[in-house]
């Protein structure tokens, strides 16, 4: 061969990628090469990771090609890796200090791989800034400073790059001012802005705002009657999930910022169920006692049975209208009712006839109206 201009390396994840629209050119040191002559390329901008087929061709000074050479195919791989992996933070520093933290760089090759590092202010590299790494497992530790000059969240790109890769990681630091004593401001918008609510629902979700001379770390909530947790977001927050208990519920939400001082948002939300009897008060010597009556509290009870997370009480009689009531209802009724208030951690009620017997004990208002007001009293 007396003509050779350039060699065309094809690649792509195709079978076959010769010919194809990848490829690199490489221009052919002489028109005239030896048997055994040998020209080296490294493939860049693939993705690591994916398998690569490659083929090759030869270029005259006329610009025909020659034929497609055998595939030879192999996993793309990065001359060098970065740990620790992932974004990096440097926590919070005051302003006029600084900290630093190390990552190490390592080559994955046989051979030298040289590259350097850079980032932006308020970070710098200490050490490291440029290295070159000597066969495959070989290391160098960058340090680098975050030196925050204001109270604020700093946030930058760190890049490597060597043999045509390059790597990338998020770094993130907080300057803050040891003398920062202004707590941060926070709202609840939703369900309302109001600091009472009423709802026959639960669990409920809160949202709302919150802001600070410096920058709001973490939204947090809690509630009076037992609970929790960690709200979503910071300056725009959501507390999701929280559990009421029946009654009165002080909801507590609260905002910290970097240096530790907290600001508090209230709100009492009730849990309450409506209840509708019929015949209310019922009136003794006048109003006849009615399966109605029984029916009514079965439900109310149930109602409060389920906003604990009990299960329905399988009631063993049924009173129906036309029918005479006994003394068995009664009981079923409050055994229920007692478990409610066994859940919440309160006495059972007390009750006129407390151990009613069937054939002895008649059932009248009073022991109805007991079990309706044992029933508000959750509220």
């Amino acid at each position: 061969m007396t003509d050779l201009a350039a060699y065309r390396v094809y690649y792509g994840s195709a079978t076959g990628p010769c010919p194809g629209p990848a490829f690199f050119q490489v221009a052919s040191p002489t028109p005239s090469p030896q048997p055994g002559t040998t020209i080296s390329l490294r493939l860049t901008g693939l993705t690591s990771g994916t398998l690569y087929n490659v083929s090759v061709t030869a270029v005259d000074l006329n610009g025909f090609e020659s034929t497609c050479s055998v595939v030879a195919s192999a996993v793309a791989q990065a001359a060098f890796t970065v740990s620790p992996t992932g974004s990096a933070s440097f926590g919070s520093v005051n302003v006029g200090s600084f900290a630093d933290r190390t990552f190490t760089v390592q080559s994955t090759r046989a051979g030298t791989v040289s590259g350097g590092v850079s980032t932006v202010a308020p970070f710098s590299i200490v050490s490291g800034s440029s290295f070159t790494l000597s066969g495959a497992g070989a290391t160098q530790t960058v340090t680098v400073r975050f030196t925050p000059s204001t109270v604020a969240i700093a946030t930058a790109n760190m890049t490597f790059t060597a043999a045509g890769d390059n790597v990338s990681r998020t770094i993130t630091g907080v300057g803050i001012n040891l003398l920062d004593t202004t707590p941060p401001s926070v709202t609840i918008t939703s369900p309302q802005a109001a600091p009472a609510y009423s709802t026959s629902s639960s669990p409920i979700t809160l949202a709302g705002t919150a802001s600070d001379n410096v920058g709001v770390t973490q939204v947090t909530w809690s509630n009076s009657r037992g609970g929790s947790g960690t709200a979503t977001g910071t300056t725009s927050w959501t507390a999701s999930n929280i559990t009421l208990m029946l009654g009165s519920n002080v909801l507590t939400i609260t905002a910290r910022d970097a240096a530790g001082n907290i600001g508090t948002a209230t709100m009492t939300a009730a849990l309450t169920i409506d209840f509708t009897f019929t015949d209310d008060p019922l009136v003794a010597g006048s109003t006849v006692v009615r399966a109605a009556h029984f029916l009514e509290l079965r439900a109310a009870i149930n109602s409060v049975r389920s906003a604990l997370g009990l299960n329905p009480f399988v009631w063993a009689a049924t009173p129906t209208p036309g029918t005479q009531t006994s003394v068995v209802h009664v009981t079923e009724l409050r055994t229920a009712l007692n478990a409610a208030y066994q859940a919440l951690g309160r006495a059972a009620p007390t009750y006129t006839d407390p151990t009613a017997t069937a054939g002895l004990t008649v059932i009248k208002a009073v022991h109805l109206n007991e079990l309706r007001a044992a029933v508000r009293g959750l509220q």
